[in-house]
């Protein structure tokens, strides 16, 4: 006969099953779709509501199945990042996870802007999907090792691309954390349309940093500013 612990937790075990994580699988590759769903729905802990293949279907499936976790693609159609603004802001109680092959740290950082609760690459192994996935869903954040490492470099200031500071700069004209970003991608040669893109803006407000920086660097237009921002790195 089983003891009154034992009975509490099998009774909390059979409560976890019933109550499986629903999730939302969107990803614009067929074959990591069904990847991905076979690695979940061989775990009794999940269930797969929707699978779907680009940002809107994405949006909408969220809204209709209001799943537990949605695992989003960052480079499929329509953009992830946008997929995960919207459903953080109408589905509020899903976790968001990205999963994706960038390790990018200006794509984690505009994830975790966007709301994500997790950043996973697809060069994990799914095995160890599931346990991330419930860790996310308790609230403890899932990413890659190499990634948290970056990002404490980053909020400690120390990586040369964003804090070092650049001929002209002065302390009335110091570059916000965001114009940082912006010079960043300017100095990597992105247009504004891919600059938006990446940092989840509008192309007015890409812009509107754009001369901002223009303005504090005392340089005459964004290419001098992407120069100045080169050479500074390479002095």
């Amino acid at each position: 006969m089983s003891g009154p612990a034992e009975d509490g937790h099998d009774a909390g075990r059979a409560e976890f099953s019933a109550k499986s994580l629903r999730v939302l699988i969107a990803d614009d590759h067929a074959p990591t779709r069904a990847e991905v769903r076979r690695v979940l729905e061989d775990d009794d802990g999940f269930d797969v509501c929707a699978t779907v293949a680009d940002a809107v279907e994405a949006v909408r499936a969220a809204l209709q199945h209001q799943p537990d976790v949605c695992l989003l693609d960052i480079r499929m159609p329509g953009s992830g990042l946008a997929a995960a603004w919207e459903i953080a802001a109408r589905v509020p109680q899903a976790k968001i996870v990205m999963l994706t092959v960038s390790d990018e740290e200006t794509d984690l950082f505009a994830a975790l802007r966007a709301g994500a609760d997790g950043y996973l690459l697809k060069t994990m192994n799914l095995s160890r999907l599931p346990k991330a996935l419930q860790g996310v869903y308790k609230g403890e954040a899932a990413m890659p090792r190499a990634l948290v490492a970056r990002m404490i470099e980053e909020f400690h200031g120390r990586e040369p691309r964003w804090r070092s500071p650049v001929a002209h700069e002065s302390a009335q004209g110091r570059l916000t954390s965001r114009e940082w970003e912006v010079l960043g991608l300017l100095a990597q040669g992105r247009s504004t349309a891919e600059i938006a893109d990446k940092l989840v803006l509008s192309a007015s407000a890409v812009r509107a940093h754009i001369a901002a920086i223009v303005r504090k660097l005392k340089v005459s237009n964004r290419h001098a500013a992407a120069e100045l921002f080169r050479r500074r790195r390479l002095g």
